[in-house]
Formats: C-alpha cells, sequence, structure tokens
C-alpha cells in the first residue's frame, strides 16, 4: 500500500462568521472535521486569537491550536497556528511567563499590565519535594 492510499488528503475551505474564521475539513472531499471541545476566542485589535483544545485522531487525547487570525480587509483573514501537545503545555506556559516578566521588568517597568495575571512558579526544589 502506497503512502498517499494509507492516509486522507486533508482539503480545507475557508469560511468566516463575524470576523471569526474556521479551518473546516472539505467533507465534499472525504475530510474529517475534528471538533474543538473547547474554545478561548481572544480579539486584539485586527487580529483574533484562539485557543482550542481538540481531540487527537485515535480520540484518547488532545492537544491545543492557538490560532492567530489578521483580518487582512472584509473578506479575507491571514492565518498562523501552533499545534501544542500534553507534554509541552509546561515548558511552553513557563516560557511565556519568563518572556513577559523579563519584558515588563526589563524593558516597560512603568506599564500597568493590567490583564497579566501573577503566575506563580515553584522552584525547581519545590518541584523535587514534592516528588518524594
Amino acid at each position: 500500500m502506497s503512502y498517499d492510499s494509507q492516509h486522507t488528503d486533508y482539503r480545507y475551505r475557508r469560511e468566516s462568521y463575524d470576523e471569526d474564521m474556521r479551518d473546516v475539513r472539505d467533507t465534499r472531499e472525504g475530510g474529517h472535521y475534528r471538533e474543538e471541545v473547547y474554545s478561548k476566542r481572544v480579539p486584539a485589535g485586527k487580529r483574533t486569537y484562539f485557543f482550542d483544545v481538540k481531540p487527537t485522531r485515535s480520540g484518547d487525547d488532545y492537544f491545543i491550536t492557538i490560532t492567530e487570525s489578521k483580518r487582512i480587509d472584509d473578506h479575507h483573514y491571514e492565518k498562523h497556528k501552533i499545534f501544542l501537545y500534553k507534554e509541552d503545555f509546561g515548558k511552553f506556559i513557563a516560557a511565556i511567563h519568563e518572556v513577559v516578566q523579563h519584558i515588563r521588568k526589563t524593558y516597560l517597568p512603568d506599564y500597568d499590565f493590567k490583564d497579566l495575571p501573577e503566575l506563580t512558579v515553584p522552584s525547581r526544589h519545590a518541584r523535587d519535594e514534592d516528588e518524594v
């Protein structure tokens, strides 16, 4: 059996609903759409960010897609997507937290980060003690 016959060819079409763009698996081409089980929309000017939880193909696990959708004009969007798997959740959150804190303390100490939650990251020593 060749590679092509073992894998489904997913073709996408674009749909937009009131500034909200979603990927839709084109069922006319035999594709399958994995519906998100949870979604958080974050509007930010001409950009909108979507944090979606989706099941894996097997349905036994879940991953996050982070999509940046930027409105180009009334009918067109440019989008960029990141897939984030469970084994990387902690590293991803820790890296974002570290980078934002660096910007906050080093470059923008007087800026009011009003929407920024305070995260407490336990020290490595404290985490090691919890595992014992």
